[in-house]
C-alpha cells in the first residue's frame, strides 16, 4: 500500500490531504506522461447522493492502476511508495492526475 497525498480538494473522499475511500483507480490505459493519467475514483463533493467513504482519512491505501507504461505498475497494482495525486478545484475526474506516474 502507497502512502497517499492528494490535493484534490473538491473530491468527496478528501480530508486533510488524504484519501477516506480506502481504495482508488488511477485511470490513464495508454498514458505516456502525468497529465494522461486521472484518478477514476473522483467524486465531487455535493454531486453524488451516495458515497461510501471511511469515517477517517487513511494516509496509506491500496491502488489499482491502468496506466501500464508506469514503471511502479505491476499487473495494474501501484507499488510507488508515495503516490500524489493533484487536481486542486477538479470538477471531474479528467481534471485530476497521478503525478508519481513515470514512463517505463
Amino acid at each position: 500500500m502507497a502512502v497517499l497525498k492528494c490535493s484534490v480538494v473538491t473530491c468527496a473522499y478528501n480530508k486533510s490531504d488524504c484519501c477516506c475511500k480506502g481504495d482508488i483507480m488511477v485511470g490513464g490505459k495508454h498514458a505516456e506522461n502525468t497529465d494522461e493519467t486521472c484518478c477514476d475514483s473522483f467524486r465531487e463533493q455535493g454531486k453524488d447522493n451516495y458515497v461510501s467513504a471511511l469515517d477517517h482519512p487513511c494516509q496509506t491505501i491500496s491502488i489499482d492502476c491502468e496506466a501500464t507504461k508506469c514503471v511502479y505498475n505491476t499487473n495494474y497494482k501501484c507499488h510507488a511508495e508515495k503516490v500524489d495525486i493533484k487536481g486542486g478545484n477538479a470538477s471531474d475526474s479528467k481534471q485530476t492526475l497521478c503525478a508519481t506516474f513515470r514512463e517505463k
